[in-house]
């Protein structure tokens, strides 16, 4: 058994697993946070995306035991309260969900691409970001659009803040 203390969402979580716990299997059966799925457990569909330490990370890749001392951020966690987080309102406002199964791993993955990218960030840099992120249901035409118009607004909200 391996203790895991690390803080998930602002908040600190301590619990004993198993070793061989991956991460996405310690947030959704130990920390109740089942916004990141577990799609095909091979690191190829994204659903799990969550952030450690700031950074895009597919959950079934790592061992809960490996996040212990990092700061993880959830889908539940991204907007911080009562209003949408901006790449989440646009995924609403240009319909770049469908079925939602992959919705929560593609806006922690599209988080992390306006943070790395900002103002550079065009519709091949997004595509070729999302590589790693598999839809079954939207043809990503909408998802792209989302991502791009929510990295337009960041930067606005960002200039504004600034001032």
């Amino acid at each position: 058994m391996a203790k895991v203390s690390l803080t998930v969402n602002g908040k600190n979580v301590e619990k004993d697993v198993e070793d061989r716990t991956l991460l996405v299997q310690f947030l959704r059966e130990d920390v109740n946070l089942t916004g990141a799925h577990i799609g095909c457990d091979t690191s190829q569909c994204g659903a799990c995306v969550v952030h450690v330490d700031g950074k895009a990370v597919k959950s079934c890749t790592m061992l809960a035991a490996q996040a212990s001392g990092c700061e993880v951020t959830t889908i539940e966690g991204l907007s911080g309260g009562g209003d949408l987080h901006p790449v989440q309102a646009a995924f609403r406002e240009h319909h770049g969900l469908q079925c939602g199964f992959c919705t929560p791993g593609m806006i922690m993955a599209a988080t992390d691409i306006i943070k790395r990218h900002g103002t550079k960030l065009d519709e091949a840099t997004v595509r070729a970001e999302l590589e790693g992120n598999i839809c079954r249901c939207t043809g990503y035409h909408n998802i792209v659009k989302a991502i791009l118009d929510a990295a337009s607004k960041m930067d606005g909200a960002a200039k504004v803040a600034a001032e």
